[in-house]
């Protein structure tokens, strides 16, 4: 039964949602159904949504508009072949509908075919009274084919429509990072502000690229200018705290972090900014406490573990910090950072069995740095197990192929290993390649030095590189 006027809710989302709850039918317009359908939309309710569109359907079986919010939640869905052949029908009636460029553009972006979305957004532009949603459509598909100069002009389109945009104010200075263009987001971000002085997120974004290119007063003017916009702007007080650390006002950074704390619950990042702070003052105590707050807020955070194991091993404490390491490998025991602390730990501790172990864990796990590969050798030299640090070393010179530090390295466990041949070419090509770290072998290797067989080869390269 149809309801008179006057006795149906007068709001349409109200309205259709009180027709759900009752058997009554109530008629509404196309465009109310529109307004309903894009609201259920915009707040995640595909149910809804699609109930909306089965009810407006049956009212107003002509309208494309309605059939094309039909096909967005196909597309959705992935339900492409039936949105394909919905669009196929309303494009004989109506083929100069950009909307049905737009969602075919979907459809391809869906099946990864970005360049052909591009092609059909482009066309869906010519024939389009307002472009905005276009351009922001245009921007994502050049992200996706990591075409970052495009993507950037897309976002500076939507910016220029709509100033107020911050999500493609972001984007655009996302493809400028990419670019490594610092120069030009400053310059871009500087003229935005001569026309929006009071944006905190163009200040806040202002002050990130100073920091990154260590202009450390002109980003801290820039947070003050966010902040002066947003008083409760979290953000800019955080990247402010880091400029002030930058610039060793441990004080004022901590009074930084601690405001972040004050407006919104605090968070384990703050409490290891402020911990890091306090042990720069070397107040023992005051750093303790805050990275212990930090594990306690974020248990998963590696950097909370490993800011406490630090402060232990820094300090010669070395039973704690393996007692924190071991604690965050109860936790993760996939880190392959927390594995190579847990190492070099062990190692300090002469625990070289372990150390070695720990070693093995870390790479295994993907850390392939460079003093990982040294140091692990280091530990094999301890075990005078010199045939494995020999073939770590190896393994360590595949990743890095220019390392002098790697041959000379190489070039004392070869003679470790009473193996004069492949020590002397080891030399050879540790002097050529960087003769200044020559020093690395004479420390580590004294012993052998100091022979005349060493320093006839050193004589022999100085002659031989005149």
């Amino acid at each position: 039964m149809a309801l008179e006027a006057n006795e149906r809710p007068n709001q349409p989302i109200a309205k259709f949602e009180s027709m759900l709850k009752t058997d009554d039918v109530y008629f509404f317009d196309a465009e109310d159904f529109e307004d309903i359908i894009h609201h259920y939309l915009n707040h995640g309710k595909i149910a809804l949504a699609k109930k909306a569109i089965k009810i407006s359907l049956k009212q107003h079986p002509d309208s494309i508009e309605l059939k094309l919010l039909n096909v967005e939640v196909l597309v959705f869905e992935n339900n492409l072949d039936a949105a394909e052949q919905l669009l196929d029908k309303l494009q004989l009636v109506d083929g100069t509908n950009e909307e049905i460029y737009i969602q075919r553009a979907n459809i391809y972006s869906k099946k990864d075919n970005h360049e052909a979305a591009v092609t059909l957004l482009q066309k869906a532009l010519g024939l389009a009274d307002k472009s905005y949603d276009i351009h922001s459509l245009l921007g994502m598909e050049y992200l996706f084919m990591d075409d970052f100069k495009l993507a950037k002009e897309s976002f500076m389109k939507c910016v220029s429509f709509d100033e107020q945009d911050y999500s493609s104010l972001y984007n655009v200075i996302y493809c400028f990072e990419f670019l490594e263009d610092f120069e030009g987001a400053i310059v871009y971000l500087n003229d935005y502000l001569d026309r929006n002085p009071y944006c905190e997120v163009a200040w806040h974004q202002l002050g990130k690229q100073y920091f990154s290119k260590r202009m450390f007063q002109e980003a801290l003017t820039a947070f003050d200018f966010a902040i002066i916009s947003d008083d409760s702007f979290i953000g800019a007080y955080f990247e402010k705290g880091k400029v002030l650390e930058k610039l060793g006002k441990y004080d004022e950074a901590i009074e930084s972090y601690e405001t972040t704390i004050k407006i919104e619950d605090p968070t384990s990042h703050a409490y290891l900014r402020i911990g890091k702070c306090y042990e720069r003052l070397c107040n023992d105590e005051m750093a303790k406490y805050y990275y212990y707050q930090t594990v306690h807020e974020d248990p998963l955070l590696d950097k909370g573990w490993l800011a406490i194991t630090d402060f232990y091993f820094n300090n010669g404490n070395y039973e704690k910090a393996l007692y924190y390491i071991n604690k965050a490998l109860n936790i993760d025991g996939e880190n392959p950072t927390y594995w190579k602390k847990g190492a070099k730990i062990n190692a300090a501790l002469e625990n070289f069995d372990q150390a070695d172990f720990s070693f093995k864990q870390s790479v295994d796990l993907g850390n392939y740095e460079l003093d990982t590969w040294l140091s692990w050798a280091s530990v094999a030299k301890e075990n005078r197990d010199f045939a494995s640090g020999l073939h770590i070393l190896a393994q360590g010179q595949e990743f890095y192929p220019e390392s002098a530090d790697i041959l000379y390295k190489t070039a004392g466990f070869h003679l470790l290993a009473n193996d004069k041949i492949n020590a002397r070419i080891r030399l050879i090509d540790a002097l050529k390649k960087d003769s200044e770290k020559l020093q690395l072998f004479s420390e580590e290797f004294p012993e052998f030095y100091k022979t005349e067989w060493t320093q006839n080869i050193i004589s022999n390269n100085k002659k031989a590189s005149r």
